[in-house]
């Protein structure tokens, strides 16, 4: 099933869960059935259904003294947009410092003026 084909077949419920992890970037599962003023149970169910369709990620942790899950949105839902000047990716990802006199830096901003037109 592909991830459009998954998604179709959301209830309004499961929809809003998903809509809201991917809103917030990542979510305590204790605070998102809070959130979308649902019971715990429901929550649950909603949690572990967006999970079985591969439309999230979802982690055993302890917050706030409980353990709970975090909910994240798959990494296929990053916006990578805003790091791109045409097919460049910024020079600022990565582990090194970026010298702002350097011709990687350079290029990537003359790349990105040149998108506009």
């Amino acid at each position: 099933m592909s991830v459009g084909e998954a998604e179709a077949d959301l209830s309004e419920d499961e929809r809003a869960g998903l809509e809201l992890i991917r809103e917030s970037g990542g979510i305590h599962q204790s605070d998102f059935w809070k959130e979308l003023d649902i019971t715990s149970r429901k929550g649950s169910r909603i949690a572990e259904r967006l999970f079985e369709l591969d439309l999230i990620e979802r982690e055993e942790t302890v917050y706030n003294g409980h353990n709970t899950y975090y909910l994240e949105p798959t990494a296929r839902d990053l916006e990578f947009a805003m790091l791109m000047a045409g097919d460049m990716l910024s020079p600022f990802i990565g582990e090194e410092e970026v010298n702002p006199n350097s011709n990687a830096f350079s290029q990537w901003l003359m790349n990105l003026a040149y998108e506009d037109y």
